[in-house]
Parts: structure tokens; C-alpha cells; sequence
């Protein structure tokens, strides 16, 4: 296939690979700056919604602005086809990242999906869905920058080009929901990470599968193994976010990649807060005090743990007596001391200490008020009798 040598300004290098499109290696005549030039081939010309899908992502990407986002630089047509023009990455695929072992250390590691997970939020916050998340779409280089690639088959907000009967996505990395051909929200993306996210840690794919059939079956109805990240030693915090981000069902599945990216960050940092699983971003779980317990004996432990305030423990009444605190009855140690009632008149003032209080004195009334009734259900039994 015949390759050209120069579109508009730019002078072609290389052919670097594509599909439907090519991309190229070029170098900008005017400003002297290497860059990636994608185009759409003959082929794709005589494909109306090839056509389209490629001047849509020219338009999406053109408008994004992301230090982990590829930077698009121009976008025009040559003697009537579609181009675009991309900052040249230097570094390799993360699919080669991981195939030759480059990815680092676990903490380096989850520093690349924390990237990723930013990339995919500034997206989503513009109402784009990535829709092909995978190893291939992702470039490190040699400082561990990530940048996010191919809009190809992203999806803006309103905007439907999907063939009828024709799923989009590549199959290891769809969502069930993908696989069965519903309406694609951001939660396909937030699958599609959680799916890289165990292969980057693991080097290995949780899906596996000889046919689509097998492939899909295994979306659908089996839940990520985590056996492999138990292999790799991965700490719980992660293991439970990738399967958050697994879920089957959207409802289960993490509320958003805002959500993801606070996670990775108190994983990364423990000191940050931990992010709610209501989508609310990186608020704080609000913590509910805790229920007052039974002060300790000295020597048992009970200092507080952490920044954790102080709760004061309740003070219980004793009888006074000299007995020593083991000897103490339960009756004796079950009421607090604010709740008891002192000075009562008659003989509610000899009562036992427990029934000296609101509740027990509630207690020996609706015990007198159930006697009440039993004795005049009993006298009218009588007189049916008689």
C-alpha cells in the first residue's frame, strides 16, 4: 500500500500501523516538532459511519486538555480525508509494559492506574465515555508518564453511531452490560478499569476464553478470581477495589473514577481520608460515635488509639459497702447513676436499687397494669361460669 509522503505542512516519517486509519510518524515543516498524524485510508472513506466515528474523535479529543490525555495538536482533510494531528509519544504501550516486565514495584504500579483513573474522570466529567479501555490505549514512558490514547470509538454524550447487532469495545475488557447490548453509561469505563487494573498488578487477564462465547459467558456470569492478586501478595484495600470495580451490576459497581482515584490516593497515602462509596468524592465517611462501654481496670489496654478523642466513660453506682468491685452484683452494676431515682415516697423507697430508676419504675407499672387486666378478664370468665 502506497503511503503518502506529506500532508499539508507535515512531512511523513514513518508509517507506524492502524486499520481503518494509519498512523504516522511526522515532523511539523513549521514549527520543527515531531508529531503523530492519524488519517483516514481509502477504505474508511467509503464507510459513512467510519467516517463519522473519525471526525467525531477528532472533535472530542481536540477539546481535551490532560496531562494524562494525549494532546491533539490540528485536525483538517488532504485531498479530501480526515486527519489528525497528535502529539508523537516517545516511551511504549502498556500492553509491552507489562508483557516485558516494566511496570515497576506494586506502589509504582498503582501510581500508573492512578493516573489512568484521573485520565478517565476529566473525560467523564466532559461527558465522553472511552468505551475501549485496555493495555494497548495507554502509553508509559521512560519517567512512568501515562498518557490515555484512541478516541476512536468514544461516545459523547447524546450521540449514538453503534451498528445495529455490533457491540463496540474490545471483549476481554466489556462490561456485561456491553456484552448485552444496553445503553453504555461510564460505568463500562469503570469496569474496563477495574479488568486493567488486575492486569497490570497481576500481568495477567482475569477473563480468559478460546471464543466470544466463552469470553462473554465469563463477563457475564463468573466474578473476578482474586487468587492471582493473593499470589502477588496485593494488599486488601486494592484486591477490594478491584472488585468494586468488577461488580456484575452497575448499581454494585464503584459510584464513579472520582471515586476510584480517592481510593488509590489513601492507598498510596494512608493518611489521606478514605473516599465514600456514595459518589460523593473524597468526603470522609462521617464516623457515629462510639456506645459508651463499661470502664476498664487500670492496666487492661484502654488508651485511646490514634487522634481518636477520649470518650468519657459512664460512672456506676455502688452500694455503699466494702466489699471489693469483684464482689459487685449484676443488679448492683446495671443501672448508671444518672438514671436512678432517690428520696421515692412510701414503699417505693424500698425497692430494690435496679427498680429505683425511670425504667424500672416503667417496668413495675406495666407489670400492675398487665395484673389489672388478667384479674378482669379472669372475674368475667367467672360470671359467664355461674
Amino acid at each position: 500500500m502506497e503511503h503518502p509522503t506529506r500532508v499539508g505542512k507535515y512531512e511523513i516519517e514513518q508509517f507506524l500501523g492502524g486499520g481503518m486509519s494509519h498512523v504516522y510518524k511526522a515532523k511539523d515543516s513549521v514549527l520543527g516538532r515531531r508529531v503523530a498524524l492519524k488519517m483516514l485510508t481509502q477504505a474508511g472513506m467509503g464507510d459513512p459511519e467510519a467516517k463519522a466515528r473519525f471526525l467525531l474523535e477528532a472533535r472530542m479529543a481536540s477539546n481535551i486538555s490532560h496531562e494524562n490525555i494525549i494532546a491533539v495538536y490540528d485536525f483538517g482533510e488532504d485531498q479530501g480525508r480526515p486527519f489528525i494531528v497528535m502529539e508523537y509519544l516517545e516511551g511504549e504501550s502498556l500492553r509491552d509494559a507489562i508483557k516485558h516486565q516494566h511496570t515497576g514495584d506494586y506502589t509504582r504500579r498503582m501510581r500508573t492506574a492512578l493516573q489512568i483513573a484521573r485520565a478517565l474522570d476529566h473525560i467523564h466529567g466532559r461527558k465522553i465515555i472511552h468505551r475501549d479501555i485496555k493495555p494497548e490505549n495507554i502509553n508509559i514512558d521512560l519517567t512512568g508518564k501515562v498518557k490515555l490514547m484512541d478516541f476512536g470509538i468514544a461516545k459523547s454524550e447524546g450521540v449514538q453511531l453503534t451498528r445495529a447487532g455490533f457491540t463496540l469495545g474490545t471483549p476481554f475488557y466489556m462490561a456485561p452490560e456491553q456484552v448485552l447490548g444496553r445503553p453504555v453509561t461510564p460505568q463500562a469505563d469503570v469496569y474496563a478499569y477495574g479488568i486493567l487494573l488486575f492486569e497490570l498488578l497481576t500481568g495477567q487477564k482475569p477473563i480468559t476464553g478460546q471464543s466470544i462465547e466463552q469470553i462473554f459467558q465469563s463477563i457475564l456470569y463468573e466474578p473476578v478470581n482474586v487468587a492471582p492478586l493473593l499470589a502477588q501478595h496485593i494488599p486488601k484495600d486494592t484486591i477490594e477495589l478491584v472488585s468494586f470495580c468488577t461488580a456484575k451490576q452497575v448499581t454494585d459497581r464503584a459510584p464513579n473514577l472520582s471515586y476510584v482515584c480517592d481510593a488509590i490516593e489513601n492507598i498510596l497515602d494512608p493518611s489521606k481520608p478514605k473516599p465514600s462509596r456514595s459518589g460523593t468524592g473524597a468526603q470522609q465517611i462521617p464516623q457515629s460515635p462510639a456506645p459508651p462501654q463499661a470502664q476498664r481496670p487500670a492496666g487492661t489496654g484502654s488508651q485511646p488509639v490514634g487522634n481518636q478523642p477520649t470518650v468519657q466513660q459512664p460512672t456506676y453506682a455502688t452500694q455503699a459497702t466494702n466489699a471489693q468491685p469483684s464482689t459487685r452484683t449484676s443488679a448492683q452494676t446495671a443501672v448508671p447513676t444518672s438514671s436512678r431515682i432517690e428520696n421515692l415516697p412510701g414503699f417505693l423507697g424500698k425497692l430494690p436499687g435496679p427498680f429505683r430508676s425511670q425504667g424500672g419504675l416503667m417496668l413495675l407499672a406495666g407489670a400492675f397494669v398487665l395484673l389489672l387486666m388478667f384479674s378482669f378478664i379472669g372475674i368475667l370468665y367467672a360470671l359467664r361460669m355461674i
